[in-house]
């Protein structure tokens, strides 16, 4: 690796770099402030290298990555979203009696997975980004280890997600044999070349490498464990979760299936038909009877991934853009939301029933505008980028004629109006808890919260600039 390979990863060197700092800060002298400010410039470092290393791109830094415009996309989505954690995560930890620190290396070291999936163009390093995201997802998921919900939901979601590993490792172990190479643009040279390969085993390869990504997303039918880690994790984990590790694995399938053609093989055309059909309709349906508002919450995002799958089956030029566009809407929707819920719980109560909303507009009336705000974007109402988002996508099933999952994109979103409307009425509701009650908002939630908001209402009134990047970004794939 020369200089210019380096220069092309900084942002991943700088992310590593801030976790090992954090780890020495730590050895010599623990002080959470210190801690958290260490990972929070570490993040705005990176994002801002990421100008440094567009210099560089493209470019092929071994066989294991490749950093390209829509890598490095991917990486400022991830580091905004991180030193959004950090700021929103600050104040929940702060009662912590002790062992705060430790959080924000689990999330750096997440966040550096995350990016490695990104880049990754050898199944080598996606399986190892993979495996930094999920195993410290572990960790920061059961870290409030004094209370019962984060311990239950972090050995659930260890287990589903070595046994998806398991899953994915089969079918690279199938792809591997039917092909020889493990490097994703010689893979796709092979598959797009017409050179005859041995289908009994690219298919079942295919198949489970599928079902592996399939879990680490949470799309039906392998959705069973997000309501429960989503309802048992910390909040500003929830929205860690919902946003950097979903954002990465998509990130990963567009790559690698728009790159390879394998997304052109009429079985798994069907197949990613067959999820966002399910997706759609099981997630709204679902989510319609809960009163807890994180499964509520969780439940959404298994249909809003559903309805991205409509975009990524169209394909063509607009499919990987409406896609794109639509995770960063996404991004900006659902770290907001749990934002919200972060900054008005506590590590040792946290508000995610129902009627814990209730009447929030008259004791919280900013918080409880934000939150409604983002609801609206999740259920795509005009003037927020969700609407953007949704319309784009809808354009593009569209132009594939893919009518069927229009329809049932256009219906379950008119279903996913009502249950977002509940929460919203909730809040305007009565009031039946008094201000003292409620958490002091501090300081670096409102900066949160604030700029979330300023950029859902800019890409939902004038989207023209983050359209012109993701296309910029998806140029390369097709």
């Amino acid at each position: 690796m020369n200089a210019a390979d380096a220069i092309a990863i900084l942002p991943l060197l700088i992310v590593t770099g801030a976790a090992i700092a954090i780890m020495v800060s730590i050895a010599i002298c623990r002080d959470y402030m210190v801690t958290a400010a260490i990972a929070l410039a570490g993040c705005a470092a990176a994002f801002g290298s990421i100008w440094i290393a567009a210099g560089q791109v493209p470019r092929q830094v071994t066989p294991l990555l490749v950093v390209d415009h829509y890598a490095l996309f991917y990486f400022g989505l991830i580091l905004a979203a991180g030193m959004g954690f950090v700021l929103l995560a600050y104040d929940y930890l702060c009662e912590c009696e002790s062992g705060r620190d430790e959080m924000y290396i689990l999330m750096l070291v997440a966040t550096l997975g995350a990016m490695v999936l990104a880049a990754s163009s050898h199944w080598v390093s996606l399986f190892l980004g993979l495996e930094l995201l999920s195993v410290s997802l572990y960790g920061m998921i059961a870290y409030l280890h004094t209370r019962p919900l984060p311990i239950e939901a972090g050995v659930k979601y260890l287990v589903l997600a070595s046994v998806s590993a398991a899953f994915l490792l089969f079918g690279i172990a199938l792809l591997y044999t039917a092909m020889g190479t493990m490097e994703l643009p010689r893979m796709a040279a092979l598959l797009n070349s017409g050179v005859p390969f041995d289908r009994a085993l690219v298919l079942p390869g295919l198949a489970l490498v599928i079902t592996g990504l399939g879990f680490k997303l949470g799309v039906v039918p392998f959705h069973l464990w997000t309501p429960d880690v989503y309802e048992g994790a910390p909040a500003p984990v929830t929205g860690f979760i919902a946003t950097v590790s979903k954002g990465a694995i998509f990130a990963v399938l567009i790559r690698y299936f728009y790159q390879s053609g394998a997304r052109g093989f009429t079985p798994i055309f069907v197949v990613f038909f067959i999820i966002a059909l399910a997706s759609m309709i099981a997630g709204n349906i679902l989510a319609l009877l809960q009163r807890n508002v994180k499964r509520m919450l969780a439940y959404s995002s298994i249909a809003h991934l559903g309805y991205m799958l409509v975009a990524f089956e169209a394909g063509g030029t607009l499919g990987p853009a409406a896609v794109t566009f639509y995770l960063a809407a996404y991004f900006v929707t659902t770290l907001g939301a749990f934002g919200v819920i972060s900054a008005l719980s506590t590590h040792g109560n946290e508000l995610e029933l129902l009627d814990d909303y209730r009447g929030l507009f008259w004791r919280r009336p900013a918080l409880a505008c934000v939150f409604t705000a983002m609801l609206f974007s999740l259920a795509g109402i005009p003037l927020t980028a969700g609407f953007i988002g949704k319309f784009y996508l809808v354009a593009a099933g569209a132009s594939a004629a893919l009518w069927t999952l229009v329809i049932v994109l256009v219906v379950m979103s008119g279903i996913g109006l009502f249950y977002y409307l509940r929460v919203v009425i909730t809040m305007f509701g009565g009031a039946e808890m008094s201000r003292a009650s409620e958490p002091r908002i501090q300081l670096a939630p409102n900066v949160v919260l604030t700029v979330l908001v300023v950029l859902l209402f800019w890409f939902g009134i004038l989207p023209q600039t983050l359209l012109r990047v993701v296309r910029a970004a998806v140029a390369g794939l097709v």
